[in-house]
């Protein structure tokens, strides 16, 4: 039996040692009971913000670039530019949210905090949308939209996070419905995207953008009802008094360069002096054994590296090349909100007489995938490859990556097939001078590179998700998912600055831009057949870490 820390025996009622979970308090601060927190319950009411929230952050960037190009009249190249840009400092950001709620406010605190900014933003973007053209129009837009950013900064990996805690891993039940989280979770964020495409987009483009932005700053309002109203019910980590996770790390880092010029055989005499057998101290990265050998003035202040803190290290450092080789994913992510919606918007977007789909909308054929192949994913595909395999998630989290990245090269591929056609066909009709003139090709030539990031998206994104979480400290999980999302941000960037270098190369000379405004006379093909390339070699180079990849606490998922 166990009894809560605040009370003596006499006074409290006992609790059953199966009942209680390890590591968790509940809203009062006494141990978390198995029965009463945590589990699906709670995971609910943080899934259905998460939605609210991808609801609100969907319904300005599935859009955009229509909006810059629209009413604030910016080119298509610098268009594509400032929504990768705001796209990857918001991917970005969840790095010093996550810092700052594993670090200081707890996980909780942080996502009311970035609500109420998220909330701020949305109001101030609303009134910018509002307000007559100007440069007034045009700063207040612009500070709004990376508030919003900050918000979800702090509120993106934190809102995950607080959601997997609410499912011990420790418990083989809990630990297999943990696993199953992170594919309802995404199953979640989609659906609530796919009707941000499919009606916010329309409200935009055809009613008015004040509208379409206030629609979101309502709905954010609601998600953080929805999130306090399930206070009760949530497990909360409790933190301990040990050092901060970031101190031990950076400990080891500090002192294996203070002593890189030490011996081999001087770590073997270290490791031997404190009863390490060879198979604890991994081979892999074994430069960092050497802040074993603490130098003199931390040894006499108790401020040795012990061996858990080098392997703790060890675990970081193993994320990176996969973190590296996962880039090239983000930056082919940055493409359906941007490129894919300018291709659409010169299509011919008719459904029936009189009504046009916007070209945004088609992003909901991703979500739609998601939607579709999530639970066939969860409820078919893992039972049966787990057959196979013996793993407990039928494959592993990075060969469940790996094959993501692999579907993202087909769908760059299909959509410069698909661009080629839509050229040939503005050439055939003489088109190619008339950039406001609708090519009589459907807009659903569109819908299999749409379908494509769908299915990468259900193997890369859940998997990322995973990983990182999984293979970080346990006091750094927020910092892990802001770790899967800088991979995005990074993407983005990565997307701005190959759109600059292009714009300025192909430019040249009185040349005509691969982003040329007119889309009938650019090649955006040669745009995707190059991210094509760069994904297979970036897949390649995946392979290479991650067979050597040296799961972390025993996990082999």
């Amino acid at each position: 039996m166990a009894y809560s820390h605040h009370e003596s025996p006499e006074t409290l009622t006992p609790l059953l040692e199966d009942d209680v979970v390890d590591g968790a308090a509940d809203y009062k601060g006494l141990p978390a009971r198995r029965s009463t927190s945590g589990g699906w319950r709670s995971a609910s009411f943080i899934i259905g913000v998460e939605v609210a929230e991808r609801f609100a952050y969907y319904g300005i960037s599935s859009n955009l670039i229509t909006f810059l190009t629209g009413p604030l009249g910016q080119s298509t190249a610098t268009a594509a530019e400032n929504v990768n840009i705001w796209s990857g400092t918001a991917s970005l950001l969840p790095l010093l949210g996550s810092v700052v709620a594993d670090s200081f406010l707890g996980r909780y605190r942080t996502i009311i905090a970035a609500s109420l900014l998220y909330i701020l933003g949305l109001g101030l973007l609303t009134l910018s949308a509002m307000i007559p053209s100007s440069q007034l129009q045009v700063l207040l837009f612009f500070f709004s939209l990376y508030l919003v950013a900050f918000g979800q900064g702090g509120h993106k990996p934190c809102v995950q996070a607080f959601g997997a805690d609410q499912f011990d891993g420790q418990d083989p039940e809990e630990c297999k419905a943990k696993s199953s989280f992170f594919n309802w979770w995404y199953f979640g964020v989609c659906a609530g995207g796919l009707f941000t495409v499919s009606v916010l987009a329309y409200i935009q483009d055809n009613l008015s953008w004040g509208l379409g932005f206030g629609i979101p700053c309502v709905v954010m309002i609601l998600a953080l009802i929805i999130f306090v109203g399930g206070t009760r019910t949530y497990r909360y980590s409790i933190k301990g008094e040990e050092e901060s996770p970031f101190v031990r790390i950076s400990k080891v880092f500090v002192a294996a360069l203070g002593n890189w010029r030490t011996s081999p055989s001087a770590i073997a005499s270290e490791e031997e002096s404190r009863g390490t057998l060879p198979h604890q101290s991994s081979e892999q990265y074994k430069f960092l054994n050497k802040a074993l050998l603490a130098p003199d003035d931390l040894m006499k202040n108790g401020k040795m590296c012990t061996i858990a803190e080098v392997e703790e290290a060890k675990a970081v450092l193993r994320l990176f090349p996969i973190w590296a080789t996962c880039l090239v994913y983000g930056t082919v992510f940055a493409q359906s909100t941007t490129f894919f919606t300018k291709q659409g918007a010169t299509m011919d977007r008719t459904i029936v007489p009189g009504f046009d789909i916007p070209a945004a909308s088609l992003q909901s054929f991703i979500g739609l995938t998601i939607i579709i192949f999530i639970p066939i994913y969860d409820r078919i595909f893992v039972p049966t490859a787990r057959a196979f395999t013996r793993e407990p998630s039928g494959i592993t989290m990075l060969q469940r990556i790996g094959t993501g990245i692999f579907f993202s090269i087909i769908s760059m591929v299909v959509a410069a097939l698909v661009e080629i056609k839509r050229l040939q066909t503005a050439e055939d009709y003489d088109l190619v001078d008339l950039p406001s003139a609708t090519i009589p090709m459907s807009i659903w030539w569109l819908v299999p590179q749409y379908l494509l990031y769908g299915l990468a998206d259900v193997f890369t994104m859940v998997g990322m998700q995973e990983f990182f979480y999984d293979q970080v400290p346990n006091e750094l999980r927020s910092v892990g998912l802001a770790l899967y999302l800088s991979i995005i941000g990074v993407g983005s960037f990565l997307s701005s600055f190959l759109i600059s270098i292009i714009e300025d190369a192909t430019s040249a000379a009185g040349q005509t831009s691969w982003f040329s405004d007119n889309l009938n006379t650019a090649h955006l093909d040669y745009f995707y057949w190059l991210l094509a390339a760069l994904s297979a070699v970036g897949l390649a180079v995946y392979i290479y870490f991650a067979k050597s990849y040296i799961y972390n606490r025993g996990s082999t998922v």
